[in-house]
């Protein structure tokens, strides 16, 4: 106990002494990367640029009366007056003036780091709504710009990552208490799992000097590591208290759970981390920083419950008992080590296990096609946030008086002599094209860099906020306008970037690692349970079911969000597609945490055969006996990310909801009933090993051959057998 609360003392200090470096720019392949990778070479600071609303709210006036004049020089002179911003343009200068003539844009840029300027431009947004009380009711003037909406998608994720903080601890000590009717015994695994995500917490900070982390990391680890923590926690104790119950000492319940269950924590952790190792191949910064992050939590919270909880249980003996809830306690006590509800679901499979299969099976492959029109996409604003935020409806109102406009393609153009008259005549034509061929509205910007030369083209994309027309806008000017124009001249290069030109990088990418991160997880997973099992059939089952639970849970989310059937429920209407990461990420911790019950379940089926139990025995013994603990472990899972799924981001609520109905899959349709069918049929066929397999080596956690303390009393067991 005393080198772990050193550990995660020094961890949390070398976290802090190192400081965490975040993840930045730069982590895709293809053009996006490009277009960066020339700023950054010319020595350019792109600031952080911004802009101002001003529109007619009735209509009643346009930019050419006076007190819509009259608004937008208050508006200048205010930002100018901040000290914060730089190259204030008047739309009156510019040209930014929509075609009916209610709308207008005001541009400027922050000073400084464009890195800091979320942090600065407070200062300018109060100026701004000071400007708008002044007019309130005759225009509305609002601000908008990367710098304002860093600033606000980083308090909402904030706000949103602090909720689930105080939600989700409180929610699993509920029901740890309510699992185990005693205060101490629901605090163990709380408290070891909240340790374990503050050492990992300090660890990400070492880690980071090498993989850099995202906030979108924090989470996850937040997410996993409590999850995680706490039902390896609740497995070990759960069997110690079992153990005790029966009538060994508390020495031989120790020894006997750290047999089974310890062994079953340590495969389904080693089986959790590999599948979170899948995530480093993506080639992707976000989902390396993820994977890691996922990774070392789970690593950290297994070494913790295997070494820590057992010196904690040989401390307390019996006060683990403490703190007892006398209407819970007597719950517990008259609950018994088996449920009843379950034995008689149990019994209804078992007695028809290939009506059971085909039931099950069937109902979990209907769920799953709706997968098979699954839409990804990296959410816009209004997406991502919906209602909830001001600056949607602002981001909403550009895009229909300057279609594009708020996320406009920008071509990076780098040559020998930017000013050169082929360069020149070259973005002159694509500028024309650009409109010409339909991929943009305009207005076509350029601004020239001539000393680093360099040129930026701003090309706003007709389409706007709605992804899909962008994109086709986008691969328009990529596939046909830059060949035709930029690409005639040479020395001269033009990437494609901007919001929607990250978005489909992003996914082209995410594409070409699915593959190679579902074969990795897969046959490493395969792997795994053969070597722990060492059961040819077991191993194929465990990645088949896991499978069909992770079909199941696509299937939902994109009937939720991307169909809208019952999206009302999670307040998710109108998204109409699943984020980009997703479903990868959905598919790499699933089948790393359902692990989790099936090496304890299938466990403790092995465990009943190798006593000499008949296979069907073994079957109701494990599945019977492991009921309680797998519901709990379930509720505590569905409970934490069913927080994550009442969040404002939808990011986050369809990662939420996704993890929480794939659980809840998990462990009752499953676990309570394909694979109790499944091995039912099997029957001896479920312990096969062919004899070309048999020099691998035994991982086994089968409770081992302990004799009776001095006055213990046992009842009658059967002998043990090989199998």
């Amino acid at each position: 106990m005393g080198i772990w609360v050193l550990f995660v003392v020094v961890s949390v200090l070398a976290g802090g002494a190192t400081g965490t470096e975040e993840l930045g720019n730069g982590q895709l392949r293809g053009e996006t990367t490009r277009a960066e990778q020339i700023v950054d070479e010319a020595g350019i600071v792109e600031p952080a640029g911004e802009n101002v609303l001003v529109q007619a709210e009735d209509g009643a006036l346009t930019s050419q009366d006076a007190a819509f004049r009259s608004a937008v020089d208050a508006v200048v002179t205010a930002v100018q007056g901040t000290g914060e911003v730089t190259a204030v343009v008047s739309p009156y200068d510019s040209g930014s003036i929509s075609r009916d003539g209610r709308s207008a844009l005001v541009a400027f840029d922050i000073k400084g780091d464009p890195e800091t300027a979320p942090d600065r431009v407070g200062t300018v947004l109060e100026a701004v709504a000071e400007v708008q009380k002044e007019h309130a009711g005759t225009l509305r003037i609002e601000e908008i710009g990367s710098a304002s909406m860093n600033r606000t998608f980083d308090e909402a994720f904030a706000d949103d990552f602090t909720q689930a903080e105080y939600s989700a601890v409180p929610v699993a000590l509920g029901i740890l208490l309510i699992a185990f009717g005693a205060l101490v015994a629901a605090l163990l695994p709380v408290v070891l799992a909240i340790t374990a995500i503050m050492a990992t917490m300090g660890l990400m900070g070492v880690v980071s000097q090498v993989q850099p982390m995202s906030d979108t990391a924090n989470s996850m680890m937040l997410l996993v590591g409590l999850a995680v923590g706490v039902d390896y926690c609740l497995f070990y104790l759960r069997r110690e208290r079992e153990e005790r119950a029966a009538g060994r000492d508390a020495r031989t319940a120790i020894l006997v759970a750290a047999a089974t269950s310890g062994r079953a924590v340590v495969v389904s952790g080693v089986t959790v981390c590999v599948a979170m190792a899948g995530m480093l191949f993506t080639g992707i910064g976000e989902f390396q920083s993820m994977g890691l992050a996922s990774l070392m939590v789970v690593a950290v919270a297994m070494v913790g419950s295997v070494t820590v909880l057992p010196a904690l249980l040989s401390l307390l003996g019996e006060r683990v008992e403490k703190g007892r809830v006398p209407i819970l306690a007597r719950l517990r006590k008259g609950a018994g080590g088996e449920s009843r509800f379950w034995t008689a679901v149990l019994g209804g499979v078992l007695r028809r296990p290939l009506l059971s299969l085909a039931v099950a099976g069937g109902a979990l492959v209907a769920l799953a096609l709706p997968a098979l029109g699954m839409k990804t996409q990296n959410l816009t604003l209004d997406q991502e946030f919906g209602d909830s935020l001001p600056i949607v409806a602002t981001y909403e109102r550009i895009n229909e008086a300057f279609p594009g406009g708020a996320d406009p393609a920008q071509v990076v153009v780098r040559a020998r002599d930017i000013d050169a008259q082929p360069v020149q005549r070259a973005i002159a034509a694509f500028r024309e094209q650009a409109v010409s061929s339909g991929a943009s509205e305009g207005p076509v910007e350029v601004v020239t860099d001539a000393g680093k030369d360099v040129a930026f083209i701003s090309v706003p994309l007709v389409g706007g906020s709605d992804q899909e027309r962008a994109e086709k806008s986008l691969l328009l000017l990529r596939d046909e306008v830059r060949p035709a124009t930029l690409g005639a001249v040479d020395g001269v290069e033009a990437p494609i970037t901007g919001q929607v030109a990250g978005s489909l990088d992003f996914n082209e990418q995410l594409t070409g690692a699915a593959l190679p991160v579902f074969a990795f997880v897969v046959v490493f997973a395969f792997v795994l349970m053969l070597l722990s099992f060492r059961s040819l059939a077991v191993a194929v089952t465990s990645i088949l079911l896991n499978l069909l639970s992770v079909g199941a849970a696509y299937g939902i989310l994109t009937a939720v969000f991307q169909h809208g059937w019952g999206a009302s429920l999670v307040g998710a209407e109108g998204v109409g597609a699943i984020v980009a990461w997703l479903p990868l990420f959905l598919f790499v911790i699933l089948f790393g945490l359902s692990m989790d019950y099936h090496v304890f379940v299938v466990s403790r089926i092995r465990e009943g055969r190798m006593q000499g139990r008949t296979t069907r025995e073994a079957i109701t013994h494990g599945v019977v006996t492991t009921a309680g603990v797998v519901t709990s472990a379930a509720v505590i899972m569905v409970a934490v990310f069913a927080i994550f799924g009442t969040l404002s981001m939808q990011s986050m609520k369809q990662m939420g909801v996704g993890l929480a109905v794939a659980v809840l899959i998990d462990a009752t349709v499953i676990r309570a009933v394909l694979l109790p069918a499944v091995m039912a049929l099997l029957g001896e066929a479920n312990w096969y090993l062919p004899a070309w397999l048999r020099w691998l080596p035994e991982l086994s956690h089968d409770a081992p051959a302990i004799p009776a303390a001095a006055g213990e009393t046992r009842g009658e067991e059967p002998a043990p057998v090989r199998i």
